[in-house]
């Protein structure tokens, strides 16, 4: 397919990594710590049946297990006298602590955004079908509630391990399950006095004076209550025997080897506990982590073949790569090499210097076999944001072991395959999994009595919820409206209609760039072309032919020069294969050194004849500002906008937000963009206004007014930025909008504003196990009480599990009931013209995305503004 969406490495978000950090002004502290993930869950919290060690700095906060017998080990290597970098175990702590991460709080952050007008949030519309859920119920007590309190010692006790081991000693007292930090204390048991003072005496022979003071109940709507039963079912599936990489708990000793390609899969589990609209819910999804077999260092020795070249195509290997250190579990993104340092550097460690080879020998009894190796830079940027402050973590390129997939492996069919046979799992397998996870909690008793302790019983159903299906809406073609049908797929109808709208002459000026070599792979892809084109109503001249020596890039690049004096409309490049320097060089030329749309086929996509052409067709008449089809919409004056944001893969703190709008949903099924700059580590979206205004502007030139309504649907939102972005940039926009409407004395619209949310990991299956229709909404029992939110099943799958998109209205005055923009949400995913079939998301997300991924991985610049009402980035 000519101009196919092209898959790069997803970044894993610093949220997902748990770094040894480093805090350095002026003096970079290194602070090596590595435990089990075993010891680092009993770090998050202390039971009076729990034991555990805590290798944190005695100054730190964690709480650790009441019984513990806790060890120190503080280090602080650095590189050399002049530049010594560390790291310190950054872990999650018990809510309410002195030093609490507010990374892990942002997480369970409850943001109440539900409009206040609201009365109700489900719809009537469709027909009402039974849903299973990937949740289970977390079964407490009536009037079960989390009591706070306030812990002292008289005299005071410095080290935090000492005070749990103390206060362990009143276990009995404290209740049958309970979470102690150093200073709060959470427990299910009231005291009868709001003061409460207990006296023990330490192995050394002190009196110490624990005095227990009532803070209060945390309510469920406070983020420490999310965060305290997330921690107890962390604590309850420490019987499990998982391991925990990044936030996940995964299975190592279930690991799936892929031989043939050095890689390994571990499954594991991804659990949420939250307060939903009636009941506390356990959010169950299976994922897979991807471990490959090969280290940095053997990337490294793959490089030293080219000894002039070998550090800059290092550098070009790693940097951004995710690894995991096997002594400790954790991952980390590599951020930089150092060159000049290897494993025989020194850093002070308890007073004393100590290399690097000697730490880990003494610490993990590993052996570091190449002692002239670089060292790896890792950097947490968003601590270091929070604080003002760099935080570095120093990794040995032979301990970290590569995660996830490159471009080439993503690229290789018969390993994506291989994979999916295991990842991609139909409904009825899912639920088995699912199934076999809630079986295997109830049957360990360490879990089941962590869980008892607490008052609590975990569920052993999956939690059924009722749904809506929608009816299969009409798309509407030059002289005929079908319906999309059940499975919202028109492509087999679509070979025999008429697009809505196409040039009047056709595609009469355009240009085609194609090797000697490949002249008659030419004559072949023209052919199917107008044959394809003919019967849509596309009606394609013969092109100028620009016939190249050979298939370099720097031939491809001076080829449109030449094109150039005929003034084509568009530019078509036929070459041999995929190559990202070369299609990223004719875009280029195409999008920001001139204003003409380019189109890049590939040769292998005549092997597959009409199909690929008709796609290819549709493609280039976009490009040219035309439609294929658009949707019955009654609403006039509406203007819907998607906004996504990528990153740069040149410069990773750069990134481009893309806005994409429509201008006219009724006659025509126009869309506008418009592109601009952003920094990768700003939460909001600092350009997002001006880019607004172009639209409107741009709505204002063709309608001769402004909307009348907006249905702004956001993307790339992270859950930790929901409240930033709902006091700050949703503000913004309605003050400023007001603002403009004022000036040309018009009303100010009616806005919704719409996070769009892909990766919310919640799954509905029908009764008969297989996956709910196009069209399915759920708006109820598992979406969240302080939100206006609901669940849309917008596409068919054809393998695994589908995957519902979430949507919640963050701010609405659009006067639309709920099945209103329920429906209008999903006549927006039917839009979306590289696809004859629903998508996940509205389309103009999709366009966002699609034209901000354009940009931040093969333009690196701002397109020019003369191609902003046409699809040239399809």
């Amino acid at each position: 397919m000519g101009d196919q969406q092209r898959g790069h490495r997803r970044p894993l978000s610093d949220s997902d990594v748990s770094p040894e950090s480093v805090h350095q002004p002026r003096h970079k502290v290194f602070r090596a710590d590595g435990y089990s993930s075993r010891d680092r869950d009993r770090s998050e919290a202390s039971s009076s049946h729990g034991s555990s060690r805590s290798h944190a700095p005695s100054r730190s906060y964690e709480a650790s297990a009441s019984h513990a017998s806790s060890t120190s080990h503080a280090a602080a290597p650095s590189r050399g006298s002049h530049d010594p970098v560390g790291a310190s175990s950054s872990r999650p702590t018990v809510p309410g602590g002195p030093k609490s991460d507010r990374r892990r709080v942002d997480r369970y952050e409850i943001v109440n955004s539900r409009p206040a007008d609201v009365v109700t949030k489900q719809g009537s519309d469709g027909n009402r079908i039974k849903l299973l859920s990937n949740y289970y119920r977390l079964n407490t007590k009536p009037q079960w509630r989390i009591v706070h309190y306030h812990v002292d010692f008289s005299p005071e006790i410095e080290v935090l391990r000492v005070r749990c081991g103390v206060l362990s000693e009143h276990a009995r007292s404290l209740g049958t399950g309970y979470l102690f930090d150093g200073s709060q204390l959470f427990t299910t048991k009231k005291f009868d006095e709001d003061v409460t003072v207990l006296q023990v005496t330490s192995k050394q022979g002190v009196n110490h004076t624990i005095t227990i003071k009532y803070v209060g109940y945390i309510s469920t709507a406070e983020p420490r209550f999310l965060q305290v039963l997330n921690l107890i079912l962390r604590r309850s599936m420490k019987g499990l025997n998982l391991e925990q990489v990044g936030r996940n708990l995964f299975d190592p000793h279930a690991r799936i080897s892929l031989m043939n390609y050095s890689i390994e899969l571990w499954p594991g589990y991804e659990t949420s506990v939250r307060q939903h609209e009636k009941d506390i819910l356990v959010r169950t999804e299976i994922t897979h982590k991807v471990m490959r077999k090969e280290t940095v260092y053997d990337i490294l020795c793959r490089t030293t073949s080219n000894p002039a070249q070998h550090q800059n195509e290092f550098r070009l290997n790693v940097l951004g790569l995710i690894v995991l250190t096997d002594y400790n579990n954790k991952t980390y993104r590599i951020n930089d090499v150092d060159f000049a340092q290897n494993p025989r550097a020194t850093f002070s460690c308890k007073g004393k210097d100590v290399t690097f080879v000697d730490y880990y020998l003494m610490k993990y009894n590993i052996r570091i076999k190449d002692h002239k190796q670089p060292l790896l830079i890792s950097k947490n940027r968003d601590k270091a944001q929070s604080s003002n402050a760099s935080e570095i973590v120093i990794l040995i390129p032979e301990l970290c072991r590569v995660t996830g997939l490159t471009d080439s492996m993503r690229s290789d069919y018969t390993l994506m395959r291989a994979m999916a046979n295991h990842t991609r799992m139909n409904p009825e397998r899912r639920i088995e999994r699912l199934k076999t996870f809630n079986r295997r909690l109830h049957s360990t008793a360490e879990s089941m009595k962590v869980l008892t302790d607490w008052n609590m019983k975990l569920g052993e159903q999956l939690v059924e919820v009722q749904g809506r299906v929608l009816s299969p809406q009409k798309i509407v073609f030059y002289n005929e409206r079908l319906s999309a049908g059940d499975t919202a797929n028109w492509t087999r109808q679509f070979r025999n209609q008429r697009m809505l709208t196409t040039p009047r002459d056709g595609l009469d000026r355009w240009a085609v760039i194609a090797p000697k070599k490949m002249s008659s792979d030419l004559r072949t892809l023209l052919s199917n072309l107008n044959r394809a084109a003919s019967g849509m109503g596309f009606r394609i001249s013969g092109p100028r032919e620009v016939l190249i020596y050979d298939d370099r890039t720097s031939s491809y690049i001076q080829a449109p020069d030449d094109c150039m004096t005929g003034d084509p409309k568009l530019v078509l490049c036929l070459v041999p294969n995929d190559n990202a320097e070369r299609y990223s060089s004719i875009k280029k030329r195409g999008c920001v050194d001139r204003a003409v749309p380019t189109q890049v086929v590939t040769r292998k996509c005549n092997k597959n004849g009409l199909s690929i052409a008709t796609k290819i067709a549709i493609q280039m008449n976009c490009k040219l500002g035309y439609t294929p089809w658009m949707i019955e919409l009654p609403l006039s004056g509406l203007m819907t906008i998607g906004f996504d944001i990528a990153k740069c893969s040149r410069d990773r703190t750069k990134a481009y937000g893309a806005l994409v709008a429509s201008m006219d949903l009724q006659r025509n099924s126009t869309f506008f963009s418009t592109v601009a700059e952003c920094s990768s580590y700003d939460v909001l979206a600092n350009n997002l206004w001006p880019m607004i205004l172009k639209a409107l502007r741009q709505y204002q030139r063709e309608h001769q007014q402004l909307p009348t309504r907006i249905v702004f649907y956001r993307d790339g939102v992270s859950s930790g930025s929901l409240k930033q972005l709902f006091e700050y940039e949703v503000k913004d926009v309605v003050e400023k909008l007001e603002i403009e409407y004022k000036k040309v004395s018009s009303t100010p619209p009616m806005l919704a504003y719409i996070v769009v949310t892909k990766s919310a990991n919640t799954r509905f299956f029908l009764d008969n196990r297989n996956n709910p229709q196009p069209g399915t909404i759920v708006d109820d029992v598992v979406t969240l009480p302080e939100r206006y939110d609901f669940y849309l099943v917008s596409q068919t799958v054809l393998q695994g599990t589908v995957s519902p998109t979430n949507y919640n209205v963050l701010y609405s005055n659009i006067g639309l009931s709920p099945d209103k923009i329920q429906k209008l949400t999903y006549k927006m995913c039917h839009l979306y013209y590289n696809w004859t079939a629903t998508t996940r998301v509205p389309a103009v997300c999709q366009y966002a995305k699609k034209l901000a991924t354009l940009v931040g991985t093969y333009l690196h610049a701002i397109p020019q503004n003369a191609l902003e009402k046409k699809f040239y980035y399809l």
